[in-house]
């Protein structure tokens, strides 16, 4: 059982930026198994009281009450590809359709994330940046992404792309997230893509 003073306590702190048992059974689109195994959460009072501004506190759940496991997969398939059916929905892309961390789970797990990318962080290329931050998984940003939108209404990196752990079957880094094309080229949809890396296989020719 989860100890309900600190669950309490993180309640208080956190304020609009708590995601718990009772803010997730509120969503109707998407309904998840909750049982007494939720895990404690692992971050201290202390900890949670510095980033509370910056951050979301959110209760990660791995199985919806269908009995599906909570993967990108699968939440493709519950929100779509076309924001002129339903908001929010995933951009209309399928090369990730054969990658392996699109069928990674999600955790029982909480997960303290932040709200808007590092200013320091932009335009630099993620081998460096990992020397410094921990990056989400692709699972824990888009599991984020459509939760905190449908509890709270707090649209996270709205424009902003942000780098996650996973690689694809090339060892590309995978970044996620800008729903919303700022220029307006492009229709909304949560992104899934992935940053090419130079390989020997990329060269050039000359012409006359």
């Amino acid at each position: 059982m989860i100890n309900t003073n600190k669950y309490l306590a993180a309640k208080q702190i956190m304020g609009n930026g708590f995601i718990g048992i009772e803010e997730i059974q509120k969503i109707d689109t998407l309904k998840f198994i909750i049982n007494d195994t939720i895990p404690e959460i692992p971050f201290s009072i202390e900890e949670l009281d510095e980033k509370k501004n910056d951050y979301l506190l959110i209760l990660g759940l791995e199985k919806l009450i269908d009995g599906r496991l909570v993967t990108i997969r699968n939440l493709v398939s519950i929100f779509g590809k076309d924001p002129q059916i339903k908001e929010p929905c995933f951009y209309n892309q399928d090369w990730y359709s054969n990658e392996d961390f699109i069928d990674v789970p999600m955790k029982n797990k909480w997960i303290l994330i932040r709200k808007q990318g590092y200013n320091n962080s932009r335009a630099v290329l993620p081998q460096i940046l990992e020397q410094q931050y921990s990056f989400p998984s692709a699972i824990e940003c888009t599991y984020s992404f459509f939760i905190s939108w449908l509890s709270l209404n707090e649209k996270l990196w709205y424009n902003d792309f942000i780098w996650c752990s996973d690689t694809d079957h090339n060892g590309d880094k995978i970044y996620v997230g800008r729903y919303n094309d700022i220029d307006g080229v492009n229709k909304n949809g949560f992104n899934i893509h992935r940053h090419l890396s130079l390989r020997s296989c990329y060269c050039c020719v000359d012409i006359k």
